[in-house]
């Protein structure tokens, strides 16, 4: 990998520094730079070398799969390891089905390596502009430098910035809140009296880890009830049927959803969880990826983890829902999502729709704006690393297209 001191122009990372302006260049000679050091950038750094394009990879950390080191100790994968690895490498039999945290940041680390990806670790990009001649790319980057690309693929991630929603008086809330992003483990809640906030799947494994961890009491504020799938029935894992369903009409994966929930998963309204409304595949185009259950339906069966009403607001020591009921617990755990944060780095360019979202996606520009690519930005139900590791492959042919139609304008 390429360290932070080896940058040492304003155009491309080198081995060596030199005192000397680097020398003007055609935009096709200067390399691709990739924005994040996680799976998706990754992965599209092997698949530009695969083909001959010089990928450079821009991490603001110090190491690889940053946000992977950031996530609870609990976390496996709810994808199998067979259609979670990244082009070119398998994962190893000895991970399991479903791979742990530490095996995902192992793989990553090898992979990098194993490819031989450059690397430059702790560079943030802070915004991108075009070259003044419009050929290109400028980066602007950590320590004033400036960086110009030919291409620029920005993987910087769907969970990039933890989002805390700004509950009236949450500023003056004497209880512990803190948001997901936080959690390890539940070794300093044992014996608390716990409210986790969001029912997606963090906040579902969390409150299941947290009562298995010794938490004496844990509550899950529910908003929205979520659908909940089963990981795996009878050997069939669920990320199978996302893939087959992907291209269905959205109408018949609804019908399908209710009947295979029917027969799967108990009914919880009882408990504070009833079936949601809309269907799963609808709930999906409208950004909510379905729970998938590593405990949590026998944790609510069985009254060990107990839904209630949505945080409204907080009042001294307590929390206010939304059914007007009033809770004291000794933590708060909001797992209320992220921001994808890219407002600062390209909002002028009018590339984001109005949640801050990239307008175009994999080989795909958007409209009048070429060479700038996006990955990791949806959240399939085929399984993100599934998506990332196919969305590599058709970015690199569209860069090594675009730059064959460089070379032979030129």
């Amino acid at each position: 990998m390429v360290t932070l001191q080896n940058m040492a122009d304003s155009s491309t990372p080198r081995a060596s520094s030199t005192k000397h302006p680097a020398p003007s260049r055609p935009a096709e000679d200067h390399p691709v730079y990739v924005i994040g050091g996680g799976p998706g950038g990754l992965s599209v750094a092997a698949a530009l070398r695969a083909r001959g394009v010089r990928a450079v990879v821009l991490e603001k950390s110090d190491r690889v799969g940053a946000s992977w080191r950031a996530h609870y100790d609990r976390l496996h994968l709810h994808t199998t390891r067979r259609l979670s690895a990244l082009p070119g490498l398998k994962m190893p039999r000895s991970f399991g089905r479903w791979v742990s945290r530490d095996d995902v940041l192992r793989y990553l680390d090898k992979y990098a390596e194993y490819h031989e990806l450059e690397v430059v670790t702790g560079v943030e990009v802070s915004r991108l502009e075009r070259t003044a001649d419009g050929a290109g790319w400028l980066l602007h980057a950590t320590g004033g430098r400036e960086l110009t690309g030919s291409a620029v693929v920005v993987a910087t991630g769907y969970n990039h910035t933890p989002h805390l929603p700004d509950w009236p008086g949450r500023d003056t809330y004497t209880g512990d809140l803190l948001h997901a992003s936080a959690y390890r483990n539940p070794a300093p809640y044992a014996g608390q009296d716990v409210l986790v906030v969001g029912v997606g799947n963090t906040g579902a494994e969390i409150a299941v880890d947290l009562i298995d961890g010794g938490a004496a009491r844990v509550r899950l504020a529910v908003r929205t009830p979520p659908h909940i799938v089963r990981r795996s029935t009878a050997g069939w894992p669920a990320q199978r049927s996302g893939i087959l369903c992907r291209r269905l009409p959205v109408p018949v994966v609804d019908r399908l959803g209710r009947a295979i929930a029917k027969v799967s998963v108990p009914d919880l309204a009882a408990q504070g969880l009833p079936r949601p409304e809309t269907g799963l595949y609808s709930r999906v185009h409208e950004g909510a990826i379905p729970v998938q259950d590593v405990g949590l339906i026998d944790a609510v069966r069985k009254g060990r983890v107990e839904p209630v009403a949505a945080v409204e607001s907080f009042e001294a020591d307590k929390v206010v829902l939304a059914d007007g009921t009033r809770v004291g617990p000794d933590t708060v755990i909001a797992a209320t999502g992220y921001r994808r944060a890219l407002e600062p780095l390209l909002g002028h360019l009018d590339v984001l729709d109005g949640s801050g979202r990239p307008h175009a996606h994999g080989p795909r520009t958007a409209p009048g704006v070429p060479d700038l690519y996006f990955t990791g930005f949806t959240n399939p139900i085929s399984g993100m690393l599934r998506e990332l590791a196919r969305d590599a492959g058709r970015i690199a042919a569209a860069v090594a297209k675009a730059k064959a139609r460089s070379r032979a304008a030129s």
